[in-house]
């Protein structure tokens, strides 16, 4: 019976032919791969000539996107940055987030979500918006698609802060039918807001919960003391809600000072 030699056996040219085989094989193999991995990255039948844009677009359309979009990005199917092309498409104004992926044989397909501007914020000068979810971000201001936005103003990073607190308090102020117009916080921490009539009011420091229990006394206390003038809450011109146990005001066309029942005459609270 014929047996197979054992590789102890194999002279050592033979093992040697082998191993050059092997690596000639290998070597053409890589060289064959490399060539078709370059063929790919090169030919024009790969390059990026379609992008899909999806979502609810209001202050974009997808013609202008791509026009704006496509000259900035690099590559083709294969060798594009997928994360360069989301930063690219997050610089257009009023985007708010992209996702970006790719869809054979060469194109992309673009899910972009605009933001919701919900109040101006900064000085009034500025072109400046923070969004539904508290984002500042620039835009311009001929875009927009609502009218009567407030305009909110803070420290750096308290955004979302003052629009909650926005949310807190602008409710509040329906009985007296007066609009929120405005609503600052300062450095130290203290709140104040104009309404739609002008009129300023300070609110002081404290949680949200101190802040709105102060609104609601005065907005409950208020016609009282307007009735006596013979006035409404329009007619207010200022207020100062800074104390435990009332608040001072002024009233337009009424040259006494006002407050509320029980209002001290201690220094107003910061």
């Amino acid at each position: 019976m014929n047996r197979s030699q054992p590789t102890a056996n194999v002279p050592f040219d033979v093992k040697l032919m082998n191993i050059t085989a092997t690596v000639m094989f290998m070597g053409c193999l890589a060289a064959c791969v490399t060539a078709v991995g370059w063929w790919l990255m090169r030919t024009p039948a790969f390059n990026i000539g379609r992008i899909v844009v999806e979502g609810e677009l209001v202050h974009n359309n997808a013609v202008t996107l791509r026009a704006n979009v496509a000259p900035v990005l690099k590559g083709n199917f294969f060798t594009v940055d997928l994360k360069a092309a989301q930063q690219a498409f997050e610089q257009v104004p009023w985007v708010q987030e992209a996702q970006v992926r790719r869809e054979y044989p060469n194109g992309l397909r673009v899910i972009l979500k605009e933001h919701v501007a919900e109040a101006f914020w900064g000085p009034d000068t500025g072109t400046g918006l923070v969004d539904k979810s508290g984002e500042v971000f620039e835009a311009n201001l001929g875009e927009l698609d609502r009218e009567g936005l407030p305009r909110l103003k803070g420290p750096e990073g308290s955004a979302l802060r003052v629009l909650q607190m926005y949310r807190t308090l602008a409710p509040a102020l329906e009985p007296i039918k007066v609009g929120l117009d405005s609503l600052t916080l300062d450095d130290r921490g203290s709140w104040e807001m104009a309404l739609d009539n002008e009129a300023v009011i300070k609110l002081g420091g404290g949680t949200n919960e101190d802040v709105l229990q102060r609104i609601q006394r005065f907005v409950r206390t208020l016609p009282q003391i307007t009735s006596q003038y013979k006035r409404t809450a329009e007619a207010l011109e200022s207020a100062d809600l800074r104390y435990d146990d009332g608040y001072a005001l002024r009233l337009k066309g009424v040259t006494t000072g006002s407050t509320a029942p029980a209002a001290p005459a201690a220094r107003p609270r910061r």
